[in-house]
């Protein structure tokens, strides 16, 4: 199993704008006073790349998915709509494996998957005790990690201005100051298509560690891009 990685690593996007000094155009929000979070590096993120390990995990991943899909929970609800999903989409000429292409369906799934995750990923790299005990999406992290990497190869290694909208929640940090997401996060290519995830922070985010996950997502009118924890 990897080991989180503790140190702080190149912050992966450019954070261009926050709430009020955003340049992207939004609609009017609702009236419901947001919880304001301070944005900061995410000490307790786990970030792992599986630089070296890779191989190993891989040959692991077959036992460690059942025993976390025999949790249930989102993961394994999550799952079971991906599987079936995919068998109806999949294609000769994918850059992913099965298991990637049904990782990204299940994490853009209609459940609460994507949140109870990155919530868990927000804390898995606390201490490898953290991580090996009380981190139960690690196939999931693994998968996603790998897929966004893929995905990146095949299509060119772009960078991309995205834009992420999010709702009850008013991120907040300080000009000049380094931050990052500290999970993995969509975006969108299309301002408009943030909007529905809410509009208490708007981002517009250059990135060139995430990927266009449009053909491998549930909704692909969003234009998603998966942006990676580190």
């Amino acid at each position: 199993m990897p080991s989180p990685s503790m140190d702080a690593l190149p912050l992966p996007l450019a954070l261009l704008a926050i709430t009020a000094a955003t340049t992207t155009t939004v609609p009017p929000r609702d009236t419901t006073t947001p919880t304001v979070v301070a944005l900061d590096m995410a000490p307790d993120s786990f970030d792992d790349q599986y630089r070296g390990c890779g191989r190993a995990m891989a040959k692991a991943l077959p036992a460690l998915n059942s025993s976390e899909l025999r949790r249930g929970g989102h993961w394994a609800e999550g799952w079971a709509l991906a599987t079936a999903e995919w068998r109806v989409r999949t294609s000769p000429v994918s850059p992913l494996s099965p298991a990637q292409a049904v990782a990204l369906l299940a994490y853009t799934a209609p459940v609460p998957l994507h949140q109870t995750f990155n919530a868990a990923v927000r804390e898995a790299g606390r201490s490898g005790q953290e991580y090996r005990d009380n981190f139960h999406f690690k196939t999931l992290h693994f998968l996603l990690t790998g897929a966004v990497a893929a995905l990146r190869d095949a299509q060119g290694q772009k960078c991309h201005r995205v834009f992420r909208g999010v709702s009850g929640v008013r991120f907040e940090a300080r000009r000049g100051h380094t931050v990052r997401f500290g999970h993995f996060a969509s975006a969108s290519l299309r301002n408009e298509s943030s909007w529905s995830f809410g509009t208490d922070t708007a981002f517009q985010v250059w990135t060139c560690q995430g990927a266009s996950i449009r053909e491998f997502s549930f909704f692909p009118y969003e234009d998603e891009v998966l942006i990676p924890p580190f």
